[in-house]
């Protein structure tokens, strides 16, 4: 007898292994999954310009990264004694035009880099619907709290979407992962959310039809709304999912993205992070000596996985033991 429905996803053909470098942009599910990824020591950069809901400015973000591109201190705006930009997060910003200018070229080059090197860009989008600047008719990535009159809301249409995914298509040489954030934007209601998520799940089912030898989907947002339906899945606010929840829905992403090579060395890997948090009874005993000494074996026989910090701390505690 059955009392959910459980989504399992189809293997990939061409998978993820620890060798590939990844890059992670969009909404905060962005961040979780790269998140998971960097606690296995994959290489993984995520959100280089903060957080992106909507695929107009996840598309411009791309672009910047590929062009080395920031916006030039007339686009700047003061708020609250900082200077920041539309197009970029609150914490990518400055006290002077200068110091943000500055911030924003960093980013724009971590982005550059993770771009030219990624074999793999996720691409997590958040929400159909957009802000525009009325001044300029530009979308922005972040209102920063400006007064509502000064934008625009509206609802990019199934083209428009597509539109912005061809440019992220174009502005990259790797393989694209898209996925729907499983996070519900219940500040635009209900309704609208749900029309807003349904047009960016037709817009990326276009798009990876048409560039299947490159692009593929994930299910983030179908495991969160059919798989883990029940509410106990969703933290206190009901919009974003509980850790647990994010926990199941990346144990699916790596059932089916990660090779099996990748996916053994994981187990390996993930012990290793463990071992690492683990505080001794006596730090002095022969045998936490010896359970550090393992470790570095074990550490020494994966040279393709960084494992500085890990090192370091076993490293550490040698040496206070001597």
């Amino acid at each position: 007898m059955k009392f959910r429905t459980e989504i399992t996803p189809t293997r990939w053909a061409e998978t993820v292994g620890y060798n590939d470098t990844i890059l992670s942009i969009g909404s905060c599910f962005a961040n979780n999954i790269a998140a998971k990824l960097a606690e296995r020591k994959f290489r993984v950069v995520a959100s280089p310009t903060g957080i992106l809901f909507n695929p107009a400015s996840i598309a411009l973000a791309i672009e910047r990264m590929a062009e080395r591109s920031v916006p030039c201190e007339d686009e700047l705006i003061e708020v609250g004694g900082r200077w920041l930009s539309y197009d970029f997060h609150s914490d990518i910003s400055g006290l002077t035009k200068a110091d943000a200018i500055s911030s924003m070229h960093k980013a724009i080059d971590i982005g550059n880099k993770a771009l030219t090197a990624s074999n793999y860009t996720i691409i997590t989008l958040g929400t159909a619907w957009v802000y525009r600047l009325k001044s300029s008719g530009e979308v922005v990535a972040n209102c920063h709290k400006q007064p509502h009159q000064n934008f625009s809301r509206e609802l990019l249409s199934v083209a428009n979407v597509v539109e912005c995914l061809e440019r992220i298509i174009k502005a990259t040489n790797s393989r694209i992962i898209f996925t729907v954030s499983p996070v519900r934007h219940l500040g635009e209601g209900a309704e609208d959310n749900s029309l807003s998520k349904a047009i960016l799940r037709v817009a990326v089912d276009e798009v990876c039809r048409r560039h299947s030898e490159r692009a593929i989907y994930f299910p983030s947002y179908e495991i969160m709304l059919d798989d883990l339906r029940d509410y106990r899945f969703y933290a206190d606010d009901m919009v974003h999912p509980t850790p647990m929840a994010v926990d199941y829905i990346a144990e699916k992403f790596f059932e089916v993205a990660l090779s099996n090579e990748a996916k053994e060395l994981m187990s390996k890997v993930l012990q290793i992070v463990k071992a690492a948090t683990h505080r001794p009874v006596n730090p002095a005993s022969e045998e936490h000596k010896l359970f550090c000494r393992k470790q570095l074996d074990a550490i020494a026989t994966m040279s393709e996985i960084n494992f500085e910090e890990e090192k370091r701390y076993f490293e550490r505690m040698l040496q206070i033991n001597l």
